[in-house]
């Protein structure tokens, strides 16, 4: 019986070994090619078939990556920018807003939503009246993205701007959506 030759190391293994016996690597075959004729009249026409299909849907797999590609480019790199923006303002928090405000951090959310996470520092949720916090800050913060020269490009690509407000203990007290209608 013929024996075989581990490519890999040149460990003589017996002809019936399909993996090397002393690095385990996979023994090539000593199997002769044979070189078959094809059969007349199916296996050409099935072949063609085949590699008409084939090509077929490669053709249309490149079509739609990339036309996919191309017409989300876009806002896949506005994604990117979001987070980046997102990270270099989380560099610098937590940061003092005024005396009662501080900005924790800073979140790039999926379908183009930019949420700051601010903390109340001295108040309790039980000691805010919620609805006179809101018409006080609500106003605020939309003029500020509408007439803030730094929004221009979160509102030039429709940006929702997420405001959440905890209390000092850290308990969700309010949270202000400032949608592209309300600053157009």
């Amino acid at each position: 019986m013929p024996n075989r030759k581990c490519e890999k190391c040149a460990k003589i293994n017996s002809e019936i070994s399909k993996y090397c016996s002393q690095c385990g690597y996979e023994l090539p075959r000593n199997e002769p090619i044979k070189m078959e004729e094809p059969k007349k009249n199916s296996k050409p026409e099935k072949n063609k078939k085949q590699i008409l299909s084939l090509s077929i849907g490669i053709l249309a797999f490149g079509i739609s990556f990339f036309g996919v590609k191309t017409l989300f480019h876009t806002s896949l790199s506005f994604d990117k920018a979001m987070m980046a923006i997102a990270s270099d303002i989380n560099e610098s928090c937590p940061i003092m807003i005024d005396k009662l405000t501080r900005l924790d951090n800073t979140i790039a959310l999926p379908d183009n939503v930019f949420q700051y996470n601010y903390t109340l520092v001295d108040l309790e949720k039980n000691e805010i009246n919620i609805d006179e916090l809101r018409e006080y800050i609500e106003p605020n913060v939309i003029n500020n993205v509408k007439t803030n020269p730094d929004m221009k490009e979160f509102k030039d690509n429709k940006v929702t701007m997420a405001y959440n407000y905890k209390d000092k203990n850290g308990v969700f007290v309010l949270k202000i959506n400032v949608t592209p209608d309300l600053y157009k």
